[in-house]
């Protein structure tokens, strides 16, 4: 009995032994620390949340099992050393989290000691879009990072039509990281960055020398866009140096990161009047009862303004309370121990081996990425690759004094005037008839969308390339052959009159491409705009091929091209026989033998009953041919007495009727158009056949030849002008010339013996050429179009290319006239032919059964032989076909009379 009571005893302490150990194993605090500096807005405001949740955290007894959460904060006073000897600190005090890493720089510095010690930071301000998951594990960013931040900038300015922007940022990673990604978010959008204004660490910039020195070269600039990536201190200095220079009039176009919306949340002072216009972003939280009863109870209690980042702030202490939560719920120790590779290091002053490692670091890393909770900031989430679940941000309207919301961007939806959440249900639209924002009052009070750009203040004019042509100089060429830069031509004259109806003026000057004694090879002028080295853009004769469009930008085209060929002709009108050639010879045969055999088909209908088809066997034939062929002036049709007649001449009469339609409708045009005839019909004909072919000096006719025709440069000839054409085509040397319209046009009005055999086998056109994503390029676009729709472009073109000095105009006909054949008519031959047939056969089994039934009787008593008997059955059946049918019914009427007379004669004489 007391064996038992003691092993009770024993088995009770050590049940309490266990109990004791369980409940000292979890931390009456656990503490969390926080870098940042308090002199600034984002460490004030943060210090203040931190606080805030803090107190919720432990309002609550039972939320971590009775322990305390404490938030210890580091004042960095934004020194990078004073951030990094804070979290050396903290890891002498086995903290479970850092928070904070105010800039990218020291998160790019103190994640390897995160690393190492395995203790999770988390950042909701050091957003660089770099800081990779990969590189650092153990950093966490509790907001959307920058990428996406720099991907709503470049979906609005690709929204609003901009292509080249200007970007302010400071010298450090997370705003010049920050650029980097618009720069390759912009380029996905045929966009670009064209100038980087880099200004000195918010830190140390004092006075705004740098900024007034980046500013005026912007000021001199082409691009109006100007995006500021900047931090508070910095950007209050720019737009204040901006509006003394005058660039918050209009034209331009100002886009600021977060820190301008976080500025005037916090309700620092800030001159928003000379802002008006400016656009600005904010990370997007919906206003949830949680959000509003916040703000209310921060309002009322706080010093400073309560921005986004003090949200985030507020949800990153308890991001980190749900993880420990869930961490000791599931059995989890907070256990510390020392970093082996930290005590093996000597130093006389540094105590590293002071330094914890958290053990259960990694654990509690994967709850904090498990997390999935409602926050002030609306649903917090980590995706697979560590980034916050639907990122987004409002865009916002600096106008009179105040802001004005004028839509959202998420990386779901894009833009749109309704909040995203209302999105996130449906598959994702990004389609651009789907992105949407409201109205902006931009700087200079203005609700019309800035151009975003200017031709750049530098004094420097454009520079235009032109060919110097040796030929066809009606397009572009030197005035008088003098020295200066004075250009003439159709080209010339188009471009001047598309500049004065820009808005704008486009101070320029021509610079001449090329020696003058030959053509100059057009792929090196395109080439030297795309380089931007010589010139700034290219105006003359350039056709717009698709090789050239990967390296400039063209304009709207301004004349219409292509190639074509030309070859000698010799004119066919001229020809007696011309009536002839409407119909291939077949067609003729063919038309020919039907006219034959539907005059034999009616002659057999008509033969028995119609005494126009009787007589004299010349008589019959004429009378054949003569009904046949007057069917083409619709006479006879009455004439005819049987039904399947009249069925066969009417299909007759319909074929008849659209054949003379088609010879008519063919002839007239082979009569009233001059026929030329050559043996290269085309393009086709000149491949398959051996005759050396001619192209102009730096066309590209020569390698859309050889590459796309797979013509053999053997069999190319270069010629540099319209009379090395001529002579090259009359004496042989050349079986044809390959060249574009225009130049052909006017090549042909000089030279009348030759023409264009075929159709154009190229469609292009001739454009300006400027450098890619140039938005003059697009004005001047709409400036072509405009000289096209007041016909003022085709008056040019009627000025310099519509003359001619052939009294017939060869070169505008395009070869012989389509032939009619057989093929385009065999289906209306068919069907007369089966008509035919089909009232044959009728009319012949109709003629067979009245022979049967009416065929004499044998007045021979003796019995003839077989052979005999056969050949007089056919030849009484031949005589019956040829005999007249009123005859042949009034004979059988005859001999049924005497038939019954006889009988009656025999019946009255057995009576007697």
């Amino acid at each position: 009995m007391n064996c038992v009571l003691w092993g009770f005893i024993v088995l009770g302490a050590f049940l309490g032994l266990l109990s004791e150990g369980a409940s000292t194993s979890r931390p009456r605090v656990i503490k969390v620390g926080a870098i940042f500096g308090l002199n600034t807005m984002y460490g004030h405001t943060a210090s203040l949340a931190f606080k805030a949740a803090e107190e919720d955290v432990n309002s609550d007894p039972s939320f971590l099992g009775g322990s305390k959460l404490r938030i210890m904060i580091s004042d960095a006073q934004r020194s990078g050393f004073l951030s990094i000897m804070g979290a050396l600190q903290f890891m002498e005090t086995d903290v479970v989290a850092i928070i904070g890493l105010q800039t990218s720089i020291m998160a790019h510095v103190l994640s390897h000691l995160a690393n190492e010690l395995t203790v999770p930071m988390l950042s909701f301000t050091a957003l660089d879009p770099t800081l990779s998951p990969l590189q650092f594990p153990f950093f966490v960013q509790t907001a959307p990072n920058d990428l996406f931040l720099m991907r709503a900038i470049a979906e609005m300015i690709t929204y609003y039509g901009w292509s080249d922007v200007v970007v302010l940022y400071n010298d450090d990673d997370n705003s010049r990281n920050g650029v980097t990604a618009l720069g390759d978010e912009l380029e996905e959008r045929r966009c670009k960055i064209s100038y980087k204004a880099v200004l000195p660490l918010d830190v140390v910039i004092t006075s705004p020398a740098e900024i007034i020195e980046e500013l005026t070269k912007i000021r001199g600039m082409e691009s109006r866009i100007i995006v500021v990536n900047t931090f508070p201190n910095t950007g209050k200095m720019i737009f204040e140096e901006a509006k003394k220079l005058g660039m918050m009039e209009k034209g331009y176009v100002w886009i600021a990161t977060t820190w301008l919306s976080s500025l005037v949340d916090s309700d620092f002072p800030l001159d928003l009047k000379s802002l008006n216009g400016v656009l600005t972003l904010r990370l997007h939280t919906p206003d949830p009862r949680k959000k509003r009863d916040f703000a209310a109870r921060w309002k009322k209690n706080k010093t400073i303004g309560l921005n986004v980042y003090g949200l985030y702030a507020y949800d990153t202490v308890w991001i980190i309370a749900q993880a420990v939560k869930s961490f000791l719920e599931a059995g989890g120790n907070l256990t510390f121990s020392h970093d082996a590779k930290l005590s093996n290091l000597k130093g006389e002053a540094l105590n590293l081996s002071a330094l914890s490692r958290f053990d259960e670091g990694p654990q509690l890393l994967d709850y904090i990425m498990r997390t999935k909770m409602s926050g002030l900031t609306g649903p917090v989430q980590f995706h697979r690759d560590r980034s916050m679940v639907q990122p987004s941000y409002d865009i916002i309207n600096v106008v009179d004094g105040g802001f004005r919301q004028i839509g959202y961007w998420s990386n779901h939806s894009g833009l749109s005037v309704v909040p995203p959440e209302s999105f996130y249900n449906k598959p994702s639209n990004r389609s651009s008839s789907n992105q949407h924002l409201n109205s902006v009052t931009w700087p200079g009070g203005t609700s019309v969308t800035p151009r975003g750009w200017v031709f750049p203040n530098n004094g420097k004019l454009l520079r235009i390339g032109v060919p110097n042509r040796a030929s066809f100089k009606d397009f572009v060429s030197r005035v008088n052959g003098s020295s200066s830069h004075k250009v003439q031509g159709y080209c010339i004259d188009v471009f001047e009159a598309a500049v004065k109806l820009l808005s704008y003026p486009v101070p320029h000057e021509f610079i001449f491409f090329g020696d003058g004694l030959q053509n100059p090879n057009y792929n090196d002028l395109v080439n030297k705009v795309a380089t931007g080295v010589d010139f700034d853009a290219a105006v003359g004769d350039i056709a717009i091929v698709t090789k050239r469009t990967r390296i400039v930008d063209y304009t709207q085209p301004y004349i219409e091209s292509g190639l074509v060929v030309v070859a000698p002709v010799t004119a066919l009108n001229e020809n007696p026989w011309a009536f002839l050639r409407p119909f291939t010879p077949p067609m003729w045969a063919v038309t020919a033998s039907f006219f034959m055999v539907v005059g034999a088909v009616i002659w057999i209908l008509e033969h028995r009953t119609n005494d126009e088809f009787r007589g004299p066997p010349r008589r019959q034939i004429i009378t054949i041919l003569w009904f046949t062929f007057s069917t083409m002036f619709f006479s006879h049709r009455e004439n005819t007495t049987s039904t399947l007649g009249r069925m066969v001449l009417l299909i007759w009469l319909f074929v008849v009727l659209i054949i003379t339609s088609s010879y008519t409708a063919s002839l007239t045009s082979m009569l009233t158009v001059q026929q030329l005839n050559s043996p290269i019909k085309g393009v086709d004909t000149l491949i398959s056949s051996s005759g050396r072919i001619g192209f102009q000096v730096g066309s590209f006719a020569e390698n859309y030849m050889i590459d796309e025709l797979n013509i053999a440069r053997s069999r190319l000839v270069a010629l540099g002008s319209p009379q090395e054409y001529a002579t090259a085509l009359q004496n042989g040397t050349v079986a044809a010339i390959v060249d574009e319209r225009p130049y052909v046009d006017l090549f042909l009005s000089d030279y009348c013996k030759f023409a264009i055999r075929g159709q154009e086998f190229t469609r292009c056109g001739w454009g300006f050429a400027f450098p890619r994503d140039s938005p003059l390029a697009v004005d001047m676009s709409t400036a072509i179009l405009g000289l096209s729709e007041t016909g003022e472009l085709q008056r040019i073109h009627d000025r310099w290319l519509s003359k001619s000095n052939c009294s017939s105009p060869h070169g505008s006909q395009s070869g012989d006239s389509e032939q009619l054949n057989v093929h385009s008519f065999w289906g209306m031959f068919l069907v007369c032919g089966i008509a035919c047939f089909v009232a044959l056969f009728i009319h012949f089994v109709k003629v067979v059964r009245n022979f049967i039934k009416h065929k004499p009787e044998e007045e021979e008593k003796d019995i003839p032989s077989p052979e005999s008997s056969r050949l007089k059955k056919l030849q009484t059946f031949l005589a019956y076909i040829d005999e007249k049918e009123e005859e042949s019914k009034r004979r059988f009427k005859r001999k049924r009379s005497s038939l019954s007379m006889n009988a009656n004669s025999s019946i009255s004489s057995r009576q007697i």
